[in-house]
């Protein structure tokens, strides 16, 4: 079956069976570093909710979930480096191994963020999945244990990925025209 292309869209990025394969492959590796470890998976909504659910079901172990939802804001499109936690964790991490899982990591901030408030919090160990990396972006050095893919420095979204909370159900990632957001910059 193939993608379907919406009419936003300029081009399919990655396609649903890419992704698929992407998820398997990374569900395989958490297996094996994960076995025998008492973790925790932690979505950042709400991004991350699909690739969560995808991985989640493909790994044959024990583990824990919870969310975060957090962010960098500042004026604009332009981040200040200041991270505001709207919804912290509700289970408790002392001496868990956890596991951030995101749909893509951009400058990093965020993600530096958390890590360091997770570990303040009595975490073993912290690492990063996440389905894409777009270092072009990136701000703060961070250490991405668990990578997907790498994408382009352009404007993605679907499976997850937003604009204005729009096209986070198409089952592909895409390139977004810029038709469609240039207005609004």
């Amino acid at each position: 079956m193939g993608d379907f292309l919406h009419k936003d869209i300029e081009k399919i990025l990655v396609s649903q069976n890419e992704i698929e394969n992407i998820v398997n492959t990374l569900a395989n590796q958490l297996e094996k570093d994960y076995n025998y470890k008492e973790f925790i998976m932690i979505g950042l909504l709400k991004g991350s909710m699909v690739f969560l659910a995808d991985l989640m079901r493909k790994i044959k172990l024990d583990f824990a979930i919870d969310f975060m939802v957090a962010s960098s804001y500042g004026s604009g499109t332009e981040s200040s480096g200041k991270v505001l936690i709207s919804k912290d964790i509700s289970v408790p991490i002392d001496n868990k191994d956890i596991l951030i899982v995101e749909d893509i990591v951009d400058s990093g901030i965020t993600l530096d963020y958390i890590s360091k408030h997770l570990y303040s919090k009595g975490a073993k160990s912290v690492a990063i999945c996440t389905l894409f990396d777009k270092p072009a972006r990136r701000i703060k050095n961070i250490d991405i244990t668990y990578k997907g893919m790498t994408v382009p420095d352009e404007f993605v979204v679907g499976y997850g990925l937003d604009y204005n909370e729009k096209y986070r159900n198409l089952p592909y990632v895409g390139i977004l025209k810029s038709s469609v957001y240039s207005d609004n910059m």
